[in-house]
């Protein structure tokens, strides 16, 4: 009997450390999805803005304007995207999930460069991807080689005032993110912020150049890493799954063992 006991006593105690250090898991991984969600669900809101003022400004060249059925339309999918944007964002669970609003964004402003375009009588422009410096300069006029600091050269789609800066040897007016007490470009924050250049860029393929080579592998080597830290957590996961299997398959045992004893 008392062997039993102790037996159990152990058995319990294991279970006990397995769920615990689950349930520690878990609050780990939500207070990092949190940490991560707060930077980019501003950076979301800032771009949203940066559109809606874009769309002011149409509408004040716009007005009185009679608009054809293609320039309507060209409109609509902008202020469409605009609202689509906004209910992405306020959807957000992750950080991740910022894919979802600058995908709508990318689409928006192109519908806006094809309004601005079919109001001065000028070919619809190519689909090309933003700006790489900061998206919300908008469509990119051509590729410019860059080099990132520590980096290797790259060729790079960018607006035409960063363009002009590039090539004249200036620094590009890049978009800077808060990671702790530093600004960085954002694509220097960190894994958190590879879904935000995701959306905006992965519909251009193919888009290696970007996502290669820039801090720690870029920011798809951030997505490899968040891919393997997920992967290893899994394990991990399954590991406290397979213990506590285990431990009931013992109990079980023990209980089919005993069973025929009267204690």
């Amino acid at each position: 009997m008392g062997t039993l006991v102790v037996l159990l006593l152990v058995l319990a105690a294991i279970a006990g450390a397995v769920l615990l250090t689950r349930r520690s898991a878990e609050r780990r991984e939500l207070e990092r999805q949190r940490v991560e969600l707060e930077p980019v669900q501003r950076l979301a809101a800032e771009d949203i803005t940066a559109l809606g003022e874009e769309l002011q400004a149409l509408d004040l060249d716009l007005a009185g304007r009679e608009l054809d059925a293609g320039t309507r339309a060209d409109y609509q999918r902008a202020l469409d995207a605009y609202e689509a944007a906004k209910a992405a964002a306020d959807a957000m669970a992750r950080a991740d999930d910022v894919r979802h609003v600058t995908e709508i964004l990318e689409d928006g402003r192109y519908a806006i460069a094809c309004v601005r375009a079919r109001v001065a009588g000028d070919p619809l422009p190519p689909r090309r991807p933003p700006c790489f410096f900061d998206p919300r300069h908008g469509l990119s006029v051509a590729d410019v080689p860059w080099t990132p600091p520590g980096g290797t050269p790259r060729d790079v789609p960018a607006c035409a005032l960063d363009v002009e800066r590039v090539r004249a040897g200036a620094a590009p007016d890049a978009r800077m993110v808060m990671v702790g007490s530093q600004r960085v470009p954002y694509w220097q924050g960190g894994r958190a912020y590879a879904p935000y250049a995701s959306g905006y860029f992965g519909a251009f393929s193919p888009m290696d150049w970007m996502f290669a080579g820039l801090l720690f592998g870029g920011l798809g080597g951030f997505d490899a890493l968040g891919g393997g830290l997920d992967a290893l957590g899994d394990g991990f996961e399954g590991l406290g799954d397979g213990i506590g299997d285990g431990i009931g398959a013992i109990g079980d045992g023990i209980g089919d063992a005993f069973g025929g004893f009267d204690f």
